[in-house]
């Protein structure tokens, strides 16, 4: 069974830097896109940063210069580089992954169960 493990959301004064983590355990054949969203209260789940399998990024205009997405396909691993935060960026962020369980399965949208992310002015 294929799950999400996210780690290194906390609470940091604005200016700071966290660093998100999330690991795909069990097996997985295969990985396509793999991203970042995050949801404050009384708002939309919002696209923070993706990669794709090639390396492709893109990220939300608010963060860009600020934010780094990264992958280690060895490790099954994507990160978030969260520089000069803001209060603005306060939320729980998700880890999301587009993959293939099994050769056989369709491709399917894997979430991490959040974390949060707290930003003090």
């Amino acid at each position: 069974q294929v799950q999400l493990v996210e780690s290194g959301g906390g609470l940091v004064q604005a200016g700071g830097s966290l660093r998100l983590s999330c690991a795909v355990s069990g097996s997985i054949f295969s990985i396509n896109a793999m991203g970042w969203y995050r949801q404050a209260p009384g708002k939309q789940r919002e696209l923070v940063a993706g990669i794709t399998s090639i390396g492709r990024r893109n990220y939300l205009d608010s963060v860009k210069g600020r934010f780094t997405i990264s992958r280690d396909n060895a490790r099954n691993t994507v990160y978030l580089q969260m520089n000069s935060l803001k209060p603005e960026d306060t939320a729980v962020y998700y880890c999301n992954v587009e993959g293939k369980a099994t050769i056989l399965t369709p491709t399917y949208d894997y979430w991490g169960q959040g974390t949060q992310v707290t930003v003090s002015s």
